[in-house]
């Protein structure tokens, strides 16, 4: 019995350090998923602010404004920090062109908007959407 006065001080020194390595393993592993965690917030409200973007420039500039676009108009919502892209698509109207006895044009206009977000603005995000506003083109 004299021999193993030591063995149970070794043990309980590899089951501390044992213990130890567990715990550091878990912290850095709780770390990182707060990282990611917050990540997947920002984007999410990357996504908000760009499409609310997207709502504000339809929105002032509705009317003549979209109808009478004929080259590419880039605007910044400096309020929610996105860059907003109206650009003319040409192609046919959806609608007859003859509805009820009236000529009905159309202009089509993608709109996409850039929103940036994470650590040093390295990540980007871009809604586009398309729309289609008719008008009355005459007899």
């Amino acid at each position: 019995m004299g021999k193993q006065k030591g063995m149970v001080l070794f043990f309980s020194l590899i089951v501390l350090i044992i213990m130890t390595v567990i715990g550091v393993a878990l912290a850095v592993n709780s770390n990182q998923s707060i990282k990611m965690a917050g990540a997947g917030s920002e984007r999410i409200e990357a996504m908000t602010a760009a499409q609310g973007a997207q709502d504000r420039v339809i929105d002032i500039n509705e009317g003549t404004t979209l109808i009478n676009l004929s080259s590419q108009m880039v605007t910044n919502d400096v309020a929610l920090g996105v860059t907003n892209t109206l650009e003319p698509v040409g192609s046919a109207c959806q609608r007859i062109v003859k509805a009820h006895g009236m000529k009905i044009g159309c202009n089509k206009i993608d709109i996409s908007s850039t929103a940036v977000f994470g650590r040093n603005d390295l990540g980007e995000l871009t809604v586009v959407t398309g729309i289609e506003q008719q008008f009355r083109a005459g007899n």
